[in-house]
């Protein structure tokens, strides 16, 4: 997730005169990319598609051996999708809180242009939607309110009979039993988050542990790269872990800019995110990315970037910081900014996504040409990310370089096809295989199905 209140002051960009590519240089994906080198100017790249959203008849587009079909629409921002095993999809319709600080003079004023152009500017419904397939055609036939009167809730996770949700300033725990399309009484606060006036990322992502003693939280900064001080970053660019018994919470893994997804890899149960990485260093610096997430391990922020290429622009340096950093495990691309994570357990694909990641990729602000906006599939062999990015839904852009919709959140529904949040869109869109995909077509190939620039 990327905002925009740090930056200087901007010159809006055309998005309609670059229209949508894919990542210029092949080599800032994988396992081992190779890194540009860093550049400044004076005023950042900026350039936003502009968010219109979808006519009538208009989808994404799917990937040979997938089909696309709405299994909800009309919803308010849907930012993150959560299914429980009933079978049931629960919706986080949200968005940033109040951020005063985050507003003030020439740089808010410009900040929040941005976002409304970029469609990011609507109020919060801060609620979460229960969504019901109940004769599992792929399209929910009744919708209700799941909860409301939240504040910008992210995260969600059910462990037994305790529903917990991720404010942006903290967890909160309900009841909840099999069935329930409503979670009554009050909720418990177990723990604070950070938060506050000055709240740059405000998204909480949130997953439990296998036992249920734990959630862990991914935080983002409060920063693009420290500018507002490290002290604004106390408990932040980190994951943080939650003891369900008693609300305590400690660090788990730091120098995360901004872990905005969190999943267990099924084959190890290995905890792994999405970040975002920092802007203003150029184009094409610094990638986007999927880690494993060890715990104590630091990943750089604010003082280095993909291991340990030292950012400049932080004052005071930190060698020491520095030689702790650690590289992470894969690159999907610079500016793509993803969103979601999910990992593929169920049986209605063809084997050979077993085990591996979709990753819903936002898309980017600080690029020329644009990139992201699209849904990603990330191949693992014995727990590890083993091969290309490969595109599975696209065309969220359409031939003027516009934002029919963005992809954020994306989880597999109890039948083993993949949902995606489109938060300009407003719906929850369905990818599933087709006859022909179930027995093992192939989807695209790596960094295929893009949207053709205009000429």
């Amino acid at each position: 997730m990327r905002h925009f209140a740090y930056l200087p002051a901007l010159i809006l960009a055309s998005a309609c005169s670059q229209g949508h590519t894919e990542n210029a240089l092949a080599q800032d994906t994988g396992p081992a990319p190779t890194l540009a080198q860093p550049t400044h100017s004076l005023l950042p790249t900026v350039d936003i598609a502009p968010a219109v959203g979808w006519t009538a008849g208009k989808t994404p587009v799917a990937a040979p051996g997938f089909a696309v079909s709405a299994f909800a629409r009309g919803l308010e921002h849907p930012r993150t999708v959560y299914v429980l095993p009933n079978g049931d999809v629960l919706v986080a319709e949200t968005n940033g809180p109040p951020r005063p600080q985050d507003s003030k003079g020439f740089k808010g004023f410009m900040a929040n242009k941005v976002m409304k152009k970029a469609g990011a500017g609507v109020p919060s419904a801060n609620r979460i939607t229960l969504l019901r397939d109940a004769d599992g055609d792929g399209v929910a036939e009744t919708r209700s309110v799941f909860a409301q009167g939240l504040n910008s809730p992210f995260g969600m996770a059910l462990v037994g009979n305790a529903f917990y949700v991720a404010n942006t300033d903290a967890v909160l725990r309900f009841s909840y039993h099999p069935g329930d399309t409503v979670l009554a009484g009050t909720p418990v606060r177990l723990a604070d988050l950070p938060a506050g006036p000055l709240n740059h990322h405000w998204t909480k992502s949130l997953v439990a542990s296998a036992d249920g003693r734990h959630l862990y939280v991914g935080v983002g900064s409060n920063s693009n790269v420290a500018e507002n001080g490290i002290g604004q970053e106390t408990d932040r660019a980190a994951i943080l872990e939650i003891d369900v018994a008693s609300g305590t919470r400690r660090v788990f893994a730091s120098g995360l800019r901004n872990p905005t997804a969190l999943a267990w890899q099924p084959h190890d149960q290995r905890l792994w995110a999405v970040v975002n990485e920092r802007d203003e260093l150029g184009n094409d610096l610094v990638p986007d990315y999927l880690t494993s997430v060890r715990e104590g391990a630091f990943y750089g922020f604010p003082y280095s970037y993909y291991g340990q290429h030292v950012d400049t622009r932080v004052k005071p340096q930190a060698p020491a910081m520095v030689a702790r950093a650690i590289a992470p495990d894969y690159a999907l691309g610079s500016h793509v900014a993803p969103l979601g994570l999910a990992f593929y357990t169920g049986s209605a694909l063809p084997p050979r996504f077993q085990g591996g990641a979709f990753v819903g990729l936002h898309g980017s602000w600080n690029r020329k040409p644009l990139s992201g906006y699209k849904v990603v599939y990330v191949p693992f062999v014995d727990g590890n990310p083993a091969g290309p990015i490969e595109t599975v839904l696209d065309g969220f852009l359409d031939a003027k370089g516009q934002a029919q919709g963005r992809p954020v959140g994306v989880a597999q529904d109890a039948r083993g096809a993949l949902l995606v949040a489109d938060d300009v869109g407003n719906t929850i869109w369905r990818l599933a295989a087709t006859a022909a995909g179930a027995t093992g077509s192939p989807a695209l190939p790596a960094q295929a199905a893009t949207v053709e620039p205009p000429r």
